[in-house]
C-alpha cells in the first residue's frame, strides 16, 4: 500500500465517521430516553455493539497469544478487524443528545471510536506492506483499547454498569 493509497483511506475514514455521526444525529440519537423509550434501553445498534465488542474481546487473546503469519492466524484475524470496525461504526449510533461532551450526546469513550477507525486501516496496512512491527502494536494497541473501552462502559451510570452492577 502506498502512501496516497494511505492518505485516501484515512480520508475516507473520516468521511464515513462524518457521514455516520451526522446519520445518527438525524435520528435524534440510539441511546437516548426517547428512542429507548421506557424500557432497558437496549436498541439494535446498542445490541449490534455489545454482541460485536464481546465478541472481539473474546477472540483477541487467540490471536495474540497463538503462532503468527499462518492461514488460520489471518483468518481469525481478519474476523476480528471486522468486529472491530462493526463495533466502532454502531457506536457512532450510541448517543444522548443534550448529554455527553458539550451536549453532542459524544461520551469520551467515543475518542476510542476515532482511534479504532484510524487504527485499524495503519494496522492492517502494516501486515499486508511487511511491516510486522506496526501491524503488531497496532492492533495490541487496539486491543487494549477495546478492554478500556469496554472498562469505562461498567462505570456507575452506564448502561451496561446498570446491567452488570445494577449501578
Amino acid at each position: 500500500m502506498t502512501r496516497t493509497t494511505l492518505v485516501i483511506t484515512a480520508i475516507l475514514t473520516v468521511a464515513i465517521t462524518a457521514g455516520l455521526t451526522a446519520l445518527a444525529s438525524l435520528g435524534g440519537g440510539f441511546a437516548s430516553s426517547e428512542s429507548a423509550g421506557e424500557g432497558h434501553g437496549l436498541t439494535l445498534p446498542i445490541m449490534i455493539h455489545l454482541v460485536t465488542a464481546l465478541a472481539a474481546a473474546v477472540l483477541g487473546p487467540f490471536i495474540l497469544l497463538r503462532r503468527k503469519g499462518d492461514a488460520l492466524h489471518k483468518t481469525l484475524g481478519r474476523t476480528w478487524a471486522g468486529l472491530m470496525l462493526v463495533t466502532a461504526i454502531t457506536s457512532i449510533f450510541i448517543r444522548s443528545p443534550g448529554a455527553g461532551i458539550a451536549g453532542t450526546g459524544f461520551s469520551w469513550i467515543h475518542l476510542f471510536t476515532v482511534w479504532t477507525l484510524a487504527a485499524l486501516p495503519v494496522a492492517v496496512w502494516g501486515a499486508r506492506s511487511g511491516n510486522i512491527r506496526l501491524h503488531r502494536s497496532g492492533m495490541i494497541g487496539l486491543y487494549v483499547g477495546l478492554l478500556i473501552a469496554g472498562g469505562f462502559t461498567l462505570i456507575p451510570g452506564r448502561l451496561l454498569g446498570r446491567w452488570v452492577f445494577g449501578w
